[in-house]
């Protein structure tokens, strides 16, 4: 009976492995996984959050973007590629946030993982129109090229969309793999305005 529990164990565990990995390398979408920084049994406001790392991202026009030069806003930064489906989910969202708190010291960056880089995400940027409210926009805030160098000082992406919300101090609040709630992601910028 151990051996068989062991077994089932496992596989369940390698089910959860390999669907983190499915991401947007396959057409399914998977739930968003939240992890929360910070020691068990840490009242939340004595949370150890890490800084976030010190990176420049190069936007679509070759100009460098610092996120160090965003510390003092609230920055969600979301990797996602033209490709991703569950991405082009969120966009309408990542829209509205950029519209609605973006006089309040928030900004979000989108950084755009197409192995093409340019060649293929400024067309999409600059012609793909996102259903918001019932008016068809385009996207409204930063978008920068990243890669896997990049990627990996933000701990690496198992999948995308990832996304990881930076507070004003400069640390990592919550990084979110996978498809994000909408009010979730809301909920969190809110408590860090």
């Amino acid at each position: 009976m151990k051996k068989f529990l062991n077994g089932l164990l496992f596989l369940i565990v390698l089910a959860v492995v390999a669907s983190n990995f499915a991401g947007c390398s396959s057409s399914g979408f998977f739930k968003a996984s939240a992890q929360e920084n910070g020691k068990a049994g840490d009242d939340s406001s004595k949370k150890n959050f890490p800084d976030a790392p010190d990176v420049t991202f190069k936007d679509l026009e070759g100009k460098d973007v610092r996120l160090a030069d965003l510390k003092g806003k609230i920055v969600v930064i979301n990797f996602w590629a033209t490709w991703c489906e569950p991405c082009q989910v969120e966009i309408p969202w990542m829209i509205a946030f950029q519209e609605k708190y973006a006089d309040k010291g928030f900004t979000l960056l989108g950084v755009a993982m197409d192995d093409e880089g340019k060649s293929v995400v400024a067309p999409f940027v600059q012609k793909s129109q996102f259903d918001v409210d019932g008016k068809q926009k385009t996207m409204n805030y930063p978008i920068v090229l990243g890669n896997d160098d990049l990627s990996s000082k933000f701990g690496g992406l198992i999948g995308l969309p990832t996304t990881v919300v930076v507070g004003r101090d400069g640390k990592i609040h919550k990084r979110f793999i996978g498809l994000v709630s909408h009010d979730e992601l809301d909920k969190e910028i809110k408590e860090l305005l």
